[in-house]
C-alpha cells in the first residue's frame, strides 16, 4: 500500500487514471477479493484532505472505474452463463457465489446497490447478475447510482482524518459547508434508497 501511495503521489499528473484503475481491479469478479484498495482509497482520502491531490479528476475516474468494473463482470457473467461457475478459477469459490445468487434472488436490484458496500458481494454479484440475465438497464442503474455513494464514501474517512488532526482551525467556512453538504447528501440518498427498498419488501410480502 504504501508503494501505491508513494507512486501516486510522485505522478500526480497521473493520479486520477491510476486511481480508476485500481478501483477497477478492486471491483471485478474475484480479483477484489485479493486487491486491497479499502486502504489505498483511506489513503487517497488521506491525501485529498491534505490537499496532494485534485478532488475532480480522482472522483470522476473513481466513478468511472467502480462502473466499469461492474459493468465488465456483468457482461462476463451474461455472456458465459452458469457454466462460468465451473471454470477456474471461479469454480475454487462456488460457496461464495453460491450465496451471492441467494442474496441476489432475493433482493434484485437492492443486492446490486447495497451489495457494493458489502466486502465478497461487491465483486461476486455484478457477475450473478449478468449469468442470471437481469436486464441491463435496471443493472447500471444499480450500477451507477451505488457508484456515486460509494467511491465518495470510501474517500471519505481519510479525507476528513486528515482534514479533523491540526486542520480544523484553518478550514474556512466554504470548506465547512462543502463538507457537511456532501454528508448531507449522501445520508438522504442512503435514507431515500432505502426507504425504497423497504417499501418493496413490503410490497412482496402483501402480493404474497
Amino acid at each position: 500500500m504504501a508503494g501505491v501511495t508513494l507512486f501516486i503521489t510522485e505522478h500526480r499528473a497521473w493520479a486520477g487514471p491510476l486511481i480508476g484503475l485500481i478501483i477497477f481491479a478492486e471491483s471485478l469478479a474475484i480479483i477484489g477479493l485479493f486487491f486491497p484498495a479499502t486502504p489505498i482509497m483511506f489513503a487517497i482520502g488521506g491525501m485529498l484532505g491534505a490537499g496532494t491531490l485534485e478532488p475532480v479528476p480522482v472522483l470522476i475516474c473513481g466513478l468511472l472505474g467502480a462502473v466499469a468494473g461492474d459493468a465488465l463482470s456483468y457482461a462476463i457473467g451474461r455472456h458465459i452463463g452458469p457454466s462460468i461457475y465451473y471454470r477456474a478459477p471461479f469454480n475454487r469459490h462456488r460457496g461464495m457465489f453460491a450465496k451471492a445468487r441467494l442474496f441476489f434472488q432475493r433482493y434484485g436490484f437492492a443486492a446490486i446497490f447495497f451489495g457494493r458496500f458489502m466486502g465478497p458481494f461487491r465483486t461476486t454479484v455484478p457477475l450473478v447478475s449478468g449469468v442470471a440475465f437481469m436486464e441491463a438497464r435496471t443493472f447500471q442503474a444499480a450500477n451507477i447510482l451505488s457508484a456515486l455513494l460509494w467511491v465518495p464514501a470510501s474517500f471519505a474517512p481519510g479525507y476528513l482524518a486528515v482534514r479533523g488532526v491540526g486542520a480544523a482551525a484553518l478550514m474556512s467556512q466554504s470548506d465547512l459547508i462543502a463538507i457537511g453538504g456532501v454528508i448531507a447528501l449522501l445520508s438522504i440518498m442512503m435514507t431515500v434508497a432505502g426507504s425504497i427498498f423497504i417499501a418493496r419488501r413490503r410490497s412482496n410480502r402483501r402480493q404474497k
